[in-house]
């Protein structure tokens, strides 16, 4: 059986028509968010790899001047933004004279807080995707319901209930809830894995983030025990004189 869409629009009550709109702008919209969540996560994804394979080596030598270079130098990806709220709080906290121990706990609240600024912004749109998935099939029988009673008023004007008469009202009430699925099922498809990518690349980040905790905190107890070394050598230097004396 051919189903003439156009036909289908001219016949349908404006009731039906402003469900099918609404059902076509969540479509629009989905598809939106799917296009710019897919290409910002390629496109940070990619550029996170290439800053991580050029700011290793700075990493592991714990050289922070450099790593926060390779970051300044580096495109905009969400894992370099979210390693520099680190790096920038643990040197600014050094330089202001606090203790390792202290900037390296700055460090690790300072990553937790960016964390939520980063989850928020990967997940923008998201909402959109599931509204629909959730709300279309529903958008769809109300469109359904709608047909339905406009075909009950046609009843009413004819005086007939011929399948003739009403025939065409109960198939774009049934052509709606189809719609409704159509829109709804690509909807929940691609929300689940844009969910799974995101997850995916946010707990890569983390991952990073604590590692790069570790070589903060590490570098903090080396500072300390070399600093406790010295202090007891000047005390057993300090105490030898005076015994001497």
């Amino acid at each position: 059986m051919d189903i003439n869409l156009i036909e289908l629009w001219a016949h349908m009550g404006l009731p039906v028509r402003c469900v099918v709109v609404l059902l076509t702008l969540q479509a629009i919209a989905s598809v939106a968010v799917v296009l710019d969540r897919a290409v910002v996560l390629y496109l940070s994804a990619s550029r996170a790899q290439a800053f991580a394979e050029t700011a290793k080596p700075a990493m592991l030598a714990s050289d922070h001047a450099q790593v926060l270079a390779r970051v300044t130098a580096a495109k905009t990806n969400h894992l370099s933004d979210y390693l520099e709220a680190a790096l920038r709080t643990f040197s600014a906290r050094r330089g202001a004279g606090d203790a390792p121990e202290r900037a390296a706990e700055l460090a690790r609240r300072a990553l937790e807080r960016k964390a939520d600024v980063v989850d928020r912004d990967l997940n923008r749109g998201m909402n959109i995707l599931a509204s629909t998935g959730s709300t279309a099939p529903f958008v769809g029988l109300l469109g359904t319901v709608l047909g339905i009673m406009h075909a009950f008023k046609l009843i009413a004007a004819t005086g007939s209930g011929g399948i003739g008469t009403i025939g065409s009202a109960i198939g774009e009430a049934l052509v709606v809830t189809g719609y409704g699925l159509v829109v709804a099922i690509p909807a929940v498809l691609a929300f689940n894995w844009l969910s799974n990518k995101i997850t995916n690349y946010e707990s890569s980040m983390l991952n990073a983030g604590s590692e790069l905790l570790d070589m903060l905190e590490t570098g903090s107890a080396a500072v300390a025990a070399a600093a406790d070394e010295a202090a007891e050598r000047h005390v057993a230097r300090t105490t030898s004189q005076v015994t001497a004396t």
